[in-house]
């Protein structure tokens, strides 16, 4: 049967196929784990996320596709509103709740490329890590399930969160986010959106600390991956100003803290 690529991703880009109501993508060390936890979701009535159909004999996975939209860049006009990202914020909220009462276990595997670096026996629930448009199925304007799960790790809720705010508000000066067709964006405001519909209640200093932390931790992720000559980690790299991408973003982040926070109620 015919394979058809889907479009987007860095990693699996061109390697993520579908056919008929299956897709088919490369496993990684922690695939074992990634469908342990995504068995969870589904057992906690959370279905917006893949199901797991189960390997193939070349050593890929098989999931359940999902229909819908998925934006890819540079980001069409549908996908910039503020109602289409306060459902995905709202989505993530659904996620954590199913996602917080899943047990690991030992022999559990976790990529520790993303995850949370300030875990210091604080709540942790399974984070996604990685929940930017091109991971999230639309269906007219309204986030409907999260896919690529191949970051996802233990971590703070808020650190997911805060992921999720940097790609999809997203927190970028105007020039970057212009890259990528989102610069007449108010990232002040979008930030609000985030909070509110998430659910965050008062008291969101908090959140804006664990912001500057994933702010300040920014493109390393991407440099590790140019570091050891990934071709499509070094195109996307170079496409979006590389480090000093990341220093205007901290720069500009810090300027703007007080914004944020009045915003942030």
């Amino acid at each position: 049967m015919a394979e058809e690529v889907l479009a987007g991703g860095v990693a699996n880009a061109g390697a993520v196929v579908r056919v008929d109501d299956n897709v088919l993508r490369p496993t990684n060390p922690h695939t074992a784990t990634i469908h342990r936890f995504l068995g969870h979701l589904r057992a906690q009535g959370f279905d917006a996320a893949p199901e797991v159909v189960g390997l193939e004999a070349d050593g890929r996975e098989r999931l359940t596709f999902i229909e819908g939209d998925v934006p890819c860049p540079p980001f069409p006009l549908w996908s910039q509103s503020d109602a289409v990202l306060a459902s995905t914020a709202a989505l993530l909220a659904r996620f954590h709740a199913a996602s917080a009462s899943f047990v690991c276990s030992s022999g559990m595997t976790w990529s520790t490329e993303m995850a949370d670096p300030g875990v210091q026996g604080e709540a942790t629930v399974i984070c996604h890590n990685d929940v930017c448009p091109e991971n999230v199925v639309y269906r007219q304007g309204v986030a409907v399930a999260l896919l690529d799960f191949d970051l996802a790790a233990p971590g703070r809720p808020l650190y997911d969160l805060a992921q999720l705010a940097k790609m999809c508000v997203p927190l970028d000066t105007a020039e970057d986010a212009g890259r990528l067709g989102r610069g007449s964006l108010d990232p002040v405001a979008r930030l609000r959106i985030v909070a509110d519909a998430y659910g965050l209640p008062p008291g969101r200093a908090g959140f804006l600390e664990v912001l500057n932390e994933a702010v300040a931790v920014g493109g390393a992720f991407v440099a590790r991956r140019v570091a050891e000559g990934d071709a499509a980690f070094i195109s996307m790299w170079n496409q979006m100003g590389g480090a000093a991408r990341y220093e205007r973003r901290r720069l500009w982040f810090a300027r703007n803290h007080n914004r944020f926070l009045d915003a942030l109620g």
